[in-house]
């Protein structure tokens, strides 16, 4: 298969305070969508005096998840609720999953241990613009698909 569409993309959050849509004609998503992505390098290579090499390889699966909505989407409300509701409390703080999966592509991510990184910046100028909501994500693991889609 060589095509792809946002269309077959489906991405939710749940946690203390709630579980909404992060795609869809619900969401509101910007035209750049959801970013994923490490936080480090999995390898440390160490270069001895005489040319040797040695590679460690590290357990992290930690990352990063940058959300991106429409200004006038009703999902910016409900996070920032849900923002709200648990940075009020160590104990609901960094308890979120979001999950993405392509449908068309088979490609499955599950981030867990999601916490908001941040209030999002905000911008009231000529034109709307976006608003990006960053989670710090404890474990991503991700699945990319063969490109068969789903029956």
């Amino acid at each position: 298969m060589n095509a792809y569409s946002f269309l077959d993309v489906h991405a939710a959050i749940s946690g203390p305070g709630g579980n909404l849509p992060l795609t869809g004609e619900e969401a509101g998503a910007a035209e750049e969508g959801i970013t994923i992505e490490p936080v480090g390098d999995k390898s440390t290579m160490t270069e001895g005096a005489d040319g040797s090499y040695m590679h460690s390889l590290h357990a992290s699966k930690a990352g990063r998840v940058t959300v991106r909505l429409l200004k006038v989407s009703d999902v910016n409300a409900r996070l920032q609720a849900m923002y709200d509701f648990q940075t009020g409390s160590a104990a609901r703080h960094g308890r979120n999953t979001i999950t993405i999966r392509d449908t068309a592509r088979g490609d499955v991510v599950t981030c867990a241990g999601c916490a908001f990184a941040a209030p999002p910046t905000l911008s009231y100028g000529k034109t709307a613009g976006t608003v990006d909501w960053t989670f710090h994500a404890g474990r991503i693991d991700r699945t990319l698909g063969s490109g068969t889609p789903e029956r």
